[in-house]
């Protein structure tokens, strides 16, 4: 136990992270150099075209240190981007420390922050490092001093024995490797635990084998787990006897146990991944503790949007589809529902609006669908007359107004890291999105902490764009659940020929619902092609319609024939026409395309 290490990097999106766990794989000659690419960790196409980890992954290390000693170095990964936050807090509750990476020429970001703010949760040992030395605009000073500033604000300066032993790195030329390595060895802890007491394992994450069941991700707390013992899951008590047990190499690597401090996997015949919980305590079953490890919270749905098939007998696959996802995706969720207007789908729970976009390129391209996904929205409250509460996911599913007594929306604190000079930019944004300021304080003489309370439907589409937007590109932010607060809601319905299209029903604020209308229906009567009858769109708050236009219809010229003549007879040829386009109107079915739904979703 003496020799083992647990550990994780930290870090804002893009500042290096998989590049530096890249640099410490081949410095540990963990990985024959044949084996060797960039991002070695991220597995997805999907996350070396987005350059971000979407996935945590982990992997063992040997690791001789400049004093002789051997020791074992487990790298717990980490994602990035604020809609996989929850995987950073499993991953951090393995570990007994954490390597704080920052970029030496952006500093400081919000998701630093609120890593940091985890890791300080936890109690973890941090070992800050300034990545990215090797640039030419890189601000050594800047950012020791911003680092320095940020963990005084935390109340974190006992970590920081002597300022001027921040680790200066570059992951990409290999400069400082071995400095990282040191520092992991001798300022990371190593695990506490009793070996000899009863096996206690903490599940923080798990897989999907077609071939071998759930494979668990555990850490061992106290006690080992072998080959061949029974054990338990804490509170389902099912019982398990265990085939394989083994380290994290890039694959998994078998071994006869796992003793205490221990990080690794363990395969038991299981099934059914819903029986893994992360936070599930493993014990043995005849030798069952009386309390469990305190586990974490499951990760919760933010962002709800409908997935369609564009072929209805494609729904099946769909539904498939989804199932072989979530085998590896425990934060995505779903139900069936049908829609009048694009017929049976799957209502779908995400962590974020990029959590939603990565489902959707994964099932277009890993399964060959092509999908209509409807507009995003958020869970809301429904107070009802009769007393009860309701929480609906679906704008179709809010109840007629006359049941209704108010309606409740979900809120966040959203925390801004700014440049001084876009405050300005940064706060009509947000007063705009209707959000409430809470302070604004310095981080350092070029950047500033904005701090808003916000509607969480404001922020789920295009906050983050229109954010770098107004910052240059410089902004960053991060968001935590505050809860429910009463607002002024309305459901707008979208009418397409008198025919409500469910799919494109939103609740927005009533200020903002005439707007809204209006742009949608411009954008629609862009987006939908013109058709042999004519198309009405109208934007409607229940019966009353506050936004409409029309697609004039293609119209053949039936008189083309007539040559002179009396007036009469081309009168009765464009009666007739008239006669055939209202009858086409009635039972001519407006198809409405995906471009329709993606031109809705860059609205702004």
């Amino acid at each position: 136990m003496l020799n083992i290490r647990n550990f994780s990097i930290i870090a804002h999106i893009d500042h290096g992270k998989s590049t530096l766990a890249d640099r410490l794989l081949e410095f540990t000659h963990t990985l024959a150099p044949n084996e060797m690419r960039e991002q070695v960790l991220d597995s997805m196409d999907l996350e070396r075209e987005h350059g971000v980890t979407i996935k945590a992954h982990h992997i063992r290390m040997n690791y001789r240190a400049k004093d002789g000693k051997d020791y074992i170095l487990n790298l717990i990964d980490t994602p990035g981007h604020v809609d996989f936050s929850y995987e950073v807090s499993r991953s951090l509750a393995a570990c007994e420390g954490v390597i704080l990476l920052v970029d030496g020429s952006q500093g400081v970001e919000a998701q630093t922050v609120a890593h940091l703010q985890e890791a300080k949760k936890q109690n973890l040992t941090i070992l800050p490092a300034i990545n990215k030395v090797d640039l030419k605009n890189v601000d050594v000073e800047g950012t020791r001093h911003q680092i320095i500033e940020l963990m005084s604000s935390m109340s974190l300066t006992n970590q920081l024995t002597d300022p001027q032993t921040i680790l200066q790195v570059s992951a990409k030329k290999g400069i400082g490797i071995e400095e990282v390595l040191e520092a992991i060895v001798h300022q990371i802890p190593p695990p506490s635990g009793d070996p000899k007491g009863p096996l206690k394992a903490l599940i923080f994450d798990s897989v999907f084998d077609r071939f071998r069941g759930v494979i668990l991700h555990l850490r061992v707390y106290d006690g080992e787990v072998k080959t061949g013992m029974e054990i338990e899951l804490f509170s389902s008590e099912k019982r398990y006897e265990v085939i394989e047990v083994g380290h994290f190499r890039m694959g998994h690597l078998s071994s006869p146990l796992l003793h205490t401090g221990e990080v690794g996997y363990l395969v038991c015949g299981m099934r059914d991944l819903q029986e893994a919980r992360v936070g599930e305590t493993v014990v043995e079953s005849k030798k069952r503790p009386l309390v469990p490890l305190p586990g974490y919270e499951e990760a919760k749905p933010m962002v709800y949007m409908g997935l369609y098939p564009a072929q209805g007998e494609e729904v099946e696959n769909l539904e498939k589809a989804l199932q072989r996802l979530q085998l590896n995706d425990s934060a995505l969720v779903y139900q069936s529902e049908s829609s009048p207007a694009l017929g049976y789908g799957f209502r779908c729970g995400f962590l974020g609006h990029f959590h939603s976009e990565i489902v959707q390129e994964r099932l277009e391209r890993e399964f060959g669908l092509t999908l209509i996904a409807t507009l995003p929205s958020v869970r809301y409250r429904v107070l009802k007359r009769d007393g009860s509460i309701l929480e609906i996911e679906n704008p179709s599913q809010l109840p007629p107004l006359k049941e209704v007594l108010g309606l409740e929306e979900p809120f966040v604190l959203v925390e801004i890291l700014s440049p001084g000079d876009s405050i300005g930019n940064v706060l009509g944004l947000c007063h705009e999105r209707r959000g409430v300021q809470r302070e604004i304080r310095n981080l350092n003489q070029t950047r500033v902490v904005l701090s808003f309370e916000l509607p969480l439907c404001e922020v789920i589409v295009d906050f983050h764009d229109r954010l770098k937007s107004v910052t240059r590109g410089y902004g960053s932010f991060d968001y935590h659940w505050l809860g429910y607060r009463p607002a002024d809601l309305v459901r707008l319905d979208i009418l397409i020929n008198g025919v409500m299209v469910d799919a494109l029903s939103t609740i927005l604020h009533k200020e903002k619902a005439y707007h809204w209308g209006q742009q949608l229906t411009k954008t629609l009567r862009k987006s939908i092609p013109r058709q042999a009858f004519e198309v009405v769109i109208q934007a409607a708050i229940g019966k009353k319609v506050i936004s409409a236009t029309r697609i004039a219809p293609f119209r053949k010229d039936v008189t083309a024939k007539c040559y002179g003549g009396d007036i009469t007879r081309k009168r009765k040829l464009w009666d007739k026409q008239k006669v055939g386009k209202k009858r086409m109107k009635k039972i001519g079915r407006v198809e409405i395309p995906q471009e329709a739904f993606l031109a809705a979703l860059k609205m702004e």
